[in-house]
C-alpha cells in the first residue's frame, strides 16, 4: 500500500529528530550499566503501583498519580533511543516495551473510561489483537520492532490521559474522548504494517 508507506515515512522522520537529539547526551555520556530493558522495567512497577493506587487504596492525592504516569511517559519516552544509541536493541526489549507500554495505560483506561465502554472496549479490543499478533510472529521466530503506528498511538495515548489524570476525577471531556478514539486507527495500521512486514520477510 503506497499510502500507508508514505504516513510511516513521514512519522518515521518526525521521530528520526528525537533520536538525534536525545543521541547528543545519549552516546557519549550514557552510562553504559544502566541497560534500557532496566527503564522499561521502571515503567512496569510503576503501572502496577497506579493499579494499586486507583484500585485499592482510593487514592485522594491526585498528584501523586499524575507525577507517576508522567515519570512513566518518560521512561517510554527514552528507552528506545538509549537502546539505539548504546547499541543494546534486543528482542526481548522490545518485547519487555509492548508489555510496559499496556502495563502503564490499561490501569488509568479501566478507571476513567468506564462511562464510556464502547471507546474502553475498542481500546483493550485492538490492545489485546496487537498482542496476539506479536505472539503470532514470536512462535514463528519472527522478530519484528515496534513500528512508528504504535509508537505514535502510545504516545497520543499517554498525552491523553496525562489531561485525563489532571482533571481527574472529573470525568473525561469530549475531546480527550474523541482524541482517544482517534488512537483507535494508528492500533489498526499498526497492525496492518505488521502483516505487510511478515509479507516481506
Amino acid at each position: 500500500m503506497n499510502w500507508l508507506n508514505k504516513i510511516e515515512k513521514f512519522l518515521e522522520k518526525i521521530d528520526s529528530y528525537r533520536d538525534k537529539a536525545l543521541f547528543v547526551f545519549i552516546k557519549p555520556y550514557w552510562p553504559r550499566k544502566i541497560i534500557p530493558n532496566y527503564i522499561t522495567s521502571i515503567r512496569v512497577i510503576i503501572g502496577v503501583i497506579l493499579f494499586v493506587l486507583l484500585f485499592t487504596f482510593s487514592v485522594e492525592e491526585k498528584w501523586i498519580i499524575v507525577w507517576l504516569f508522567i515519570i512513566g511517559m518518560l521512561t517510554d519516552f527514552i528507552d528506545g533511543p538509549i537502546a539505539r544509541g548504546t547499541s543494546q536493541v534486543t528482542e526481548f526489549g522490545a518485547m519487555l516495551d509492548s508489555t510496559a507500554d499496556r502495563v502503564l495505560i490499561l490501569p488509568i483506561a479501566f478507571y476513567s473510561l468506564l462511562a464510556e465502554k464502547w471507546l474502553l472496549l475498542a481500546l483493550v479490543l485492538t490492545e489485546i489483537a496487537n498482542g496476539l499478533f506479536s505472539l503470532h510472529f514470536k512462535s514463528k521466530e519472527i522478530y519484528l520492532e515496534s513500528n512508528i503506528f504504535g509508537k505514535t498511538k502510545m504516545l497520543l495515548l499517554c498525552i491523553v490521559f496525562a489531561g485525563i489524570l489532571i482533571y481527574w476525577p472529573e470525568s473525561p471531556s469530549i475531546y480527550f474522548v474523541i482524541l482517544l478514539w482517534c488512537s483507535i486507527p494508528l492500533s489498526v495500521l499498526s497492525i496492518i504494517s505488521k502483516t505487510y512486514e511478515l509479507k516481506n520477510k
